[in-house]
């Protein structure tokens, strides 16, 4: 059975054959860095793992590339550093959010199971690409600049709208693009805008500026992929303006017809029928999930978040509840613990996967393994990565775990001081690393204490 996927493209399900077996090639866009991650947002993330998982059982370890990029420039993480920072400079702010932010990320996932991406470019540190291809789209008639931005000309592009499936005359300007008078259409969206002294910014021709959202991953997939390469995920918010951007930019710089042979999207996580969303104030973070009592009266286990996500085919909507949770759960204790196996997938479990990625089918056929085939059981567990033993393992190094000792005698000089606001701060600074903490008393004097594990 071959491998297919439903090409968000072309809206059919097609056979996948990669453009290069020795070197399969995917692109993930990942999160913008200024707040802790929600659920909607686990959700590509887990999804696009057990591609990459399959992708690497089907070719081999060595032959698939995966890339997932963290954008570390925008507006919305200017506001927060302002917001949390206001006695800080700018940069200094900004670099205390982003760090902060990225480190939960990364401790979230490897929770949830999630092996780590093979590339994961930040945004910053590819603004002279940017630049570059700005130059290129500005020189192919492609961009123009107007009003100290530079914009791309939609009109431009006779296909412009094919992933969407959105005519040019009804394009809306993207979320992130207001409608002015300087663009010659409402659907032209920023390459490169100004910054003005109290943002940060990079020099360019056309001043000193910051990128915008959309060029971002199409400098950040060639750098890593090359013009044009094989899959492109997302989830199905992305598919305009972000997606759909991506591909004009791309295209047009390179003079392709394509940027990515396949483009998959996740559906939304929903509440009670609702995209879970920040915008919405519907959303619960990851972090919440998994470490606070914020879902159900209690904290959740990665590997049983994980799996509720998988329980619905990627490509429908699925409704985060306490019920689900607690349905991934029950499932979960009548597996048996996993060990270590060589042996392949087996065909009902596999098969599922090849056919558009099917975990709620892969799962079932996992079930009916657990007890009477234990070897091809583990086989399934490390291809889905849904039990714990699966995920990866960190273990801090003893200089990593004296500074960790460090914060925690001065988190506990901050509590005898009754200054909570840094002793929060402390607590936050270590969840991000993946330190959690458990604070009590000692049973004999009463004195406050504090122990610690890692769960990342």
């Amino acid at each position: 059975m071959s491998l297919a996927f439903t090409n968000t493209l072309t809206r059919t399900k097609e056979t996948f054959v990669p453009i290069d077996p020795a070197n399969v090639r995917m692109y993930v866009c990942g999160p913008t860095v200024y707040d802790f991650a929600h659920v909607g947002n686990a959700r590509p993330a887990v999804v696009f793992d057990v591609l990459f998982r399959l992708l690497r059982h089907v070719y081999g370890e060595d032959h698939v590339t995966y890339v997932r990029n963290i954008t570390d420039v925008d507006d919305k993480i200017n506001a927060r550093a302002k917001r949390d920072f206001p006695d800080l400079p700018l940069n200094d702010a900004i670099a205390r959010v982003t760090e902060k932010t990225t480190a939960q990320y990364h401790a979230d996932l490897a929770q949830l199971g999630c092996l780590p991406p093979t590339h994961e470019p930040r945004a910053t540190a590819h603004i002279g690409g940017m630049v570059a291809m700005i130059e290129t789209l500005i020189a192919k008639g492609h961009a123009y600049v107007a009003d100290g931005e530079v914009l791309f000309d939609t009109d431009s592009m006779p296909s412009y709208g094919a992933l969407s499936k959105r005519k040019l005359d009804e394009q809306q300007a993207g979320a992130r693009v207001a409608v002015d008078a300087h663009k010659k259409n409402p659907g032209d969206f920023v390459l490169w805008k100004l910054s003005s002294a109290d943002e940060p910014g990079w020099d360019s021709p056309w001043g000193r500026g910051r990128p915008g959202w959309h060029i971002e991953c199409s400098v950040m997939s060639e750098h890593h992929l090359g013009q044009v390469f094989d899959i492109h995920g997302g989830g199905l918010d992305l598919i305009f303006p972000h997606h759909e951007n991506e591909i004009a930019q791309s295209c047009c710089a390179h003079g392709t017809d394509r940027m990515a042979h396949t483009w998959l999207h996740n559906g939304f996580v929903q509440v009670e029928g609702r995209k879970m969303s920040k915008s919405e104030g519907n959303f619960v973070t990851i972090h919440d999930v998994l470490h606070t009592e914020k879902v159900g009266g209690r904290s959740w286990p990665g590997e049983v978040v994980r799996l509720a996500l998988l329980m619905t085919h990627y490509r429908e909507p699925m409704d985060f509840s306490v019920k689900r949770l607690e349905e991934a759960e029950h499932l979960m204790a009548k597996w048996p613990e996993p060990q270590t196996s060589d042996a392949p997938c087996p065909p009902d479990v596999f098969e599922a996967l090849l056919d558009d990625l099917n975990t709620p089918a892969a799962l079932q056929g996992m079930q009916r393994l657990c007890t009477r085939d234990t070897a091809g059981f583990a086989a399934a567990a490390a291809v889905l990565g849904v039990a714990k033993a699966m995920a990866p393992q960190v273990t801090f190094s003893p200089e990593e775990t004296e500074a960790v000792e460090r914060d925690i005698e001065t988190r506990l000089g901050f509590i005898a001081d009754k200054d909570w606001a840094n002793a929060d701060r402390i607590r936050d600074e270590l969840a991000a690393r993946g330190v959690m903490l458990k604070d009590g008393k000692h049973p004999e004097t009463g004195e406050r204490t504090t122990s610690w594990e890692v769960r990342r």
